[in-house]
């Protein structure tokens, strides 16, 4: 399947979600990513969740870091396909940008190849490994300045498309993992 028409299918899917299922779901991976070899590791990235797109609400996840004395990382738009990546503090600040993403002002700004985990927004992935973003090309650019051993784990309230993403592009970069409330793949 192509990725815009990925993209339809995946965002009426979520919001066909009530905000209960979205919450319930988004705690399960939460707990499942403790199945995941990443524990050891120092600095983990995440997205801040928009909850008018009814994405993986990453508070949970955040809150196991945290209980973990793990250094969360989250990003900021700088241009474009391009993030900064700040240090997630008590002393930070969070605002929605013009297009309603929650994201830091400013802060410890963190270089791409010091993160080793990285948790990844998608609408939709494959059986090998392929993901759909939004489209804008932000994640796959930071990941690609990411360093070859960052471990990347998308977060999915459904399962893997059994046919291959067929506009899969050089720029695009594979998961190593994707967990969904049923399972984890491994890729």
């Amino acid at each position: 399947m192509l990725k815009r028409e990925l993209r339809k299918k995946y965002k009426n899917l979520r919001m066909g979600l009530s905000p209960a299922q979205a919450s319930d779901f988004s705690l399960i991976l939460a707990n499942e990513l403790l199945q995941i070899p990443i524990w050891d590791f120092f600095y983990y990235h995440t997205f801040l969740s928009m909850e008018d797109k009814v994405e993986v609400d990453t508070l949970p996840l955040i809150t196991l870091l945290q209980g973990k004395d793990k250094n969360i990382v989250v990003p900021k738009v700088a241009g474009p396909n391009s993030m900064e990546n700040y240090l997630l503090t008590d002393s930070i600040t969070i605002k929605k940008s013009p297009y309603g993403v929650p994201e830091p002002i400013d802060g410890i700004e963190i270089p791409e190849n010091k993160i080793d985990v990285v948790f990844v927004p998608l609408l939709a992935f494959d059986t090998t490994g392929n993901r759909v973003g939004y489209g804008k090309g932000y994640y796959d650019g930071f990941l690609n300045k990411c360093r070859k051993e960052t471990v990347k784990i998308g977060l999915s309230f459904f399962g893997p498309e059994t046919e291959p993403i067929s506009d899969i592009n050089t720029n695009d970069v594979k998961l190593d993992y994707c967990v969904t409330p049923e399972k984890i793949y491994k890729f």
